[in-house]
């Protein structure tokens, strides 16, 4: 199976960026003719991947990620890339700018369509609007974005989801049969061994975007709820940025921000963390969750979205219903060592099994599926 695969994110900082980078590697490493079309420094194409570049005409929707409405232009030059690649199917990550000519050329070419869903765009859009915002407009944006999406997807011919509820849900938006998605994780590099932080202070990290969908300013509902239990000894360690720094900085008295790290840097920094909270509700998976499994870092997560898939609640973490739960289990967690060396033990035997390999074939399964419809 030739598949050709449109990606929004493939250079930057985020789930998806990791998800293309990790599949790209992942064929390669078992031989699948695997071509990616992304954004990036043009240049002509190089082994699997063609990069087209952003121009002027685009706007930020993240820090490190735009949006190019002109980035229809490259249309042809990709086009020729696929026609001389055979691609057998086409692979998009969402409706973004790459995304959408990978749609359209589907279409064109007759090729089968496999559309993935990576991101809650429709909660970021109710997320994202000014706090004064009636909850009834916000509530009303968030189900009109969605209906959006549904349009969108159902241009495809199957769609893939992280999770079996979001998966349910773009099943039903897009009236198109649906396959899960999962994530992998490299356990050689995430691992509890790499540990070098010997000293008393409680370490609990956070990775990520720091942005307001994230939840990220929970973090200092936890510091004040910790500091009042007479926890004290203690850092909030925050790796990643986002537009939310700045403000978290000033709010927390027990944080540690080492912005955004890579390889053996974040590697080695999850192994040195004791609790891992994320206290995000619009994640589809949770890629840092499983990283912080993999480090033998037990989890405190909420019961929204993606990553209460990922944890086992009471084995190698929590999953929390509420905001007061959440903070009783961190207190838990940050007061009871034997609890948390129990806990290490089994998030690391829980993520060794869970490896790229068996995730794209998995996804091979929907590429065959979608070449029958």
């Amino acid at each position: 199976m030739r598949v050709a695969f449109f990606t929004d994110s493939f250079h930057e900082v985020n789930g998806v960026a990791h998800t293309s980078r990790m599949l790209t590697a992942t064929a390669e490493r078992l031989g699948v003719p695997f071509q990616v079309v992304c954004a990036g420094p043009h240049d002509s194409a190089t082994g699997r991947r063609l990069q087209l570049e952003r121009g002027p005409a685009s706007f930020s929707v993240e820090r490190d990620l735009s949006y190019d409405p002109l980035y229809y232009r490259h249309y042809s030059a990709a086009e020729a890339h696929v026609r001389a690649f055979a691609a057998d199917v086409i692979h998009i990550t969402g409706p973004s700018d790459v995304g959408t000519i990978g749609a359209v050329m589907a279409k064109k070419l007759r090729l089968p369509l496999v559309a993935s869903w990576h991101t809650n765009l429709h909660e970021y859009a109710g997320e994202r609007l000014p706090a004064l915002v009636p909850d009834r407009i916000r509530r009303g944006v968030t189900v009109a974005a969605l209906h959006a999406l549904g349009a969108f997807y159902r241009l495809a011919n199957v769609v893939m989801a992280p999770n079996p509820e979001l998966l349910s849900l773009v099943e039903r938006a897009s009236g198109r049969p649906g396959f899960l998605m999962r994530r992998g994780v490299d356990t050689v590099l995430f691992d509890p061994a790499k540990r070098t932080h010997p000293g008393p202070t409680l370490r609990i990290g956070c990775v990520g975007r720091l942005s307001v969908e994230k939840n990220i300013h929970f973090l200092t509902n936890i510091e004040r709820y910790l500091v009042a239990h007479g926890v004290t000894d203690f850092k909030i360690c925050i790796i990643g940025d986002g537009g939310e720094r700045d403000k978290l900085a000033r709010d927390l008295r027990h944080a540690e921000f080492t912005g955004v790290l890579r390889g053996e840097a974040l590697s080695c920094a999850y192994a040195n963390l004791d609790i891992f909270v994320f206290p995000s509700r619009t994640d589809t998976f949770g890629n840092v969750v499983l990283e912080a499994l993999a480090s033998g870092v037990p989890a405190v997560v909420t019961a929204s979205g993606g990553p209460k898939f990922i944890v086992r609640d009471g084995e190698t973490g929590f999953v929390t219903d509420n905001d007061d739960a959440f903070l009783a289990q961190t207190l838990a967690l940050a007061t009871d060592p034997g609890l948390r060396r129990k806990m290490s033990t089994q998030a690391r035997l829980a993520a060794i099994g869970t490896t790229w390999d068996n995730v794209f074939a998995e996804i091979e399964v929907a590429y065959r599926a979608a070449t029958l419809r």
